[in-house]
């Protein structure tokens, strides 16, 4: 593997962490969130529009502003599922994927109409200026200092379940709801702060791919890495660190397939495949016990 492609793995790797993140921290208090997608472009949409439009000021600021204002949004966005599930009891999963749908469509129309580039033949916006750009680190390559702000948000989220009363209630309200209520948890409030925080951290992935792959705004800007990040947060059992880890292993495989494509023919759709058998085993991991207990009982009785 060459330094490049090396490089590259931390590059493909950065929107996975964070969207994986997102799912983990849902995931974590039973909050089903498959809308990781649509925060992306959430998050996507308001940092590229902050960073054409805001009035003049230093470059670092509005770099600042744009992700703070994408990472709220893309919060904002899931709330919206949180609060149709704690106040009328419709499924997460259900709302969060018509949420997708809702915002891709969205982008579709503003890339067409106030966002798109009226130099440019297709729908895209106009590119951002060079110095409201997440700078590239490693010369020769892709390596962006947004990639940094990944692997904090992992050490953060990891503090936050691990070390605070919040992280506690996350994880007790995950286990159990209703013993969690018993012992005075506030279960729907910590719903809505895993939900806020797992739709800010997927939008925060949209934010730093404008800022510092795409440089503008464009269709199909997130690759599915939303969805990605559901069989990511799974197979890591929603743990921080596994998150990261699992998230670079993907993206290791992404690169090696487009190696495999070029070089020996082989489709870089198998990396898929063999993501899927993945998740099968884990799954049947959890089967198994589940019929050894059905069959000890049936031969008991």
């Amino acid at each position: 593997m060459t330094f490049s492609n090396f490089m590259e793995i931390f590059v493909k790797g950065c929107p996975l962490i964070l969207t994986g993140l997102g799912c983990a921290v849902a995931f974590r208090t039973g909050f089903f969130n498959i809308g990781a997608e649509g925060q992306f472009y959430v998050g996507a949409i308001v940092t590229t529009m902050v960073s054409l439009y805001a009035p003049g000021m230093p470059p670092l600021l509005v770099i600042i502003l744009a992700l703070a204002c994408g990472f709220v949004c893309g919060g904002l966005w899931a709330l919206i599922a949180a609060i149709l599930k704690a106040r009328f009891n419709l499924s997460e999963i259900i709302v969060t994927i018509m949420l997708n749908y809702m915002v891709i469509n969205f982008l579709g129309y503003a890339l067409r109409s106030f966002l798109m580039d009226k130099a440019a033949n297709v729908p895209q916006s106009e590119k951002i200026d060079v110095a409201r750009q997440i700078p590239v680190l490693v010369r020769a390559s892709r390596f962006h200092a947004g990639i940094l702000l990944a692997l904090v948000c992992v050490a953060v989220v990891w503090f936050l379940m691990q070390k605070t009363t919040l992280g506690y209630e996350l994880k007790a309200v995950g286990l159990n709801r209703r013993a969690a209520a018993v012992n005075g948890i506030p279960v729907v409030r910590t719903v809505i702060y895993s939900a806020f925080l797992s739709g800010g951290l997927a939008a925060l992935a949209g934010g730093i791919e404008v800022l510092a792959i795409q440089k503008k705004l464009i269709e199909g800007i997130s690759a599915n890495c939303g969805y990605t990040a559901v069989l990511i947060a799974l197979i890591a059992r929603n743990k921080p660190w596994a998150v990261l880890v699992v998230s670079l292993l993907y993206a290791a495989l992404q690169v090696q397939a487009g190696s495999w494509q070029r070089q020996s023919g082989v489709p870089s759709s198998i990396v898929n495949i063999f993501i899927g058998l993945i998740v099968i085993l884990i799954l049947a991991k959890d089967i198994v016990p589940y019929f050894r207990r059905k069959e000890g009982g049936s031969n008991a009785s």
